[in-house]
């Protein structure tokens, strides 16, 4: 992920065909996965706050690229859209802001038969609409931006196949993802933090507006922490220690009841890992996946290291030294999830604002993360208590 030679920020018209395509494809694919488990009937999910429906969500991904594309939506309030849904019911049933979480295992959907015909005509017209597109970021905006969104829900399609215990596609796992130990220093001294406001291309709001921030000195790990660095801090007691973790972090755990990672089982002496349903051998040299933030600050105490900021994890990660490697998981970072100066949201007024405060940053990406989706200035952000995404963390020194 360290060299990334098409985005979809700056993606044109034929690019981005090809893009949503693909995207569209995955999505079905991996749709599928469920329904050969059952899950494509709701009443078959089972109600966990970390995942949707997946009829739902399959049938949101389309209807989010109907609302800013075909329907022109001048933003994501309800009354914004410039002209109805080609389903008769398709804001009821799959506008985000307006349905609770709660209540999509109880809707009357189609079929996943016409959810999948929906699926496929909204994309046809999609394609058809943005080839009588400008090459400008104005009018592509719209389309990148459903590509985006379709692109973080194919990852949330793949995370709620691990959370379910079903299988994944091939190679969803990955390839075994080796790491080299080894400190970096890095001199420090100011970066811009953010996005300019005359960037081309697309931008997140959150990433609005680059401002000049000082990163003193540090060190950091070149690769993220192993599953064998972690088993070490499990092995002296980690997780039944107090002084390790934070307050936040030891109600976590209370209620967890959890002395390893969630997906970590005792096989006779050894440890197993679960990955999509099925026992894999804990490969000692692969990063530490499935963590919480609060397992991440766990191990950093105990270890005397520390959590890179999301300044210095930028700064890193655009210093182009080689040693640095990501783009295998996901990084939490020591940054809660703030505005930039500056910040306004921008037509998709949700994604970001309500989160402000409560969420955590994480950065980089994971082996389930499109290639074309994956930037150093991506912000990403979750609950601290979230390990069920494909996560993992690396170190800095204290100084």
């Amino acid at each position: 992920m360290n060299s990334i030679t098409t985005s979809f920020r700056y993606a044109r018209t034929q690019q981005l065909a090809d893009a949503l395509t693909n995207a569209r494809h995955y999505t079905l694919a991996l749709f599928d996965c469920f329904a050969q488990a059952g899950y494509d009937v709701n009443a078959n999910v089972p109600y966990l706050p970390i995942v949707n429906p997946p009829l739902w969500e399959l049938g949101h991904t389309a209807w989010f690229a109907e609302w800013f594309v075909l329907r022109e939506a001048l933003s994501s309030h309800p009354a914004d859209a410039q002209r109805p849904s080609l389903l008769t019911k398709g804001d009821d049933w799959f506008d985000s802001n307006t349905v609770p979480h709660r209540s999509r295992w109880n809707l009357d959907l189609p079929t996943p038969g016409g959810v999948k015909t929906y699926c496929h005509e909204v994309l046809d017209r999609v394609l058809d609409k943005l080839s009588r597109e400008p090459n400008t970021d104005e009018a592509l905006y719209p389309y990148r931006l459903a590509l985006a969104h379709e692109d973080m829900h194919g990852e949330a399609f793949l995370y709620t196949l691990q959370t379910l215990g079903l299988q994944a596609p091939h190679p969803a796992g990955g390839e075994p993802m080796l790491v080299a130990p080894g400190e970096i220093g890095f001199p420090g001294g100011t970066i811009q933090l953010g996005c300019g406001p005359d960037a081309n291309g697309f931008v997140f709001d959150n990433e609005k507006f680059a401002h000049p921030v000082h990163v003193a000195p540090f060190r950091m790990d070149g690769a993220l922490v192993t599953n064998a660095q972690y088993l070490d801090f499990v092995a002296d007691g980690g997780y039944d220690n107090r002084q390790f973790w934070s307050d936040a972090g030891a109600a976590w755990l209370m209620r967890q009841e959890r002395s390893a990672p969630r997906y970590w089982q005792r096989q006779g002496g050894d440890w197993v890992t679960l990955r999509f349903g099925q026992p894999a051998t804990l490969a000692p040299h692969e990063p530490v996946r499935h963590v919480s933030l609060y397992e991440a600050q766990a191990w950093c105490a105990w270890a005397n290291r520390r959590l890179p900021t999301e300044a210095e994890w930028e700064y890193a990660a655009l210093s182009g030294h080689p040693a640095l490697r990501w783009g295998q998981l996901w990084e939490w970072t020591a940054s809660p999830f703030e505005p930039y100066p500056g910040f306004a949201p921008d037509r998709y007024r949700e994604y970001s604002q309500p989160w402000f405060g409560t969420h955590q940053v994480l950065r980089g990406a994971s082996f389930a993360t499109p290639a074309r989706f994956g930037s150093a200035k991506f912000r990403n952000f979750f609950k601290p208590e979230r390990d069920d995404l494909f996560c993992g963390f690396r170190s800095c020194a204290w100084k």
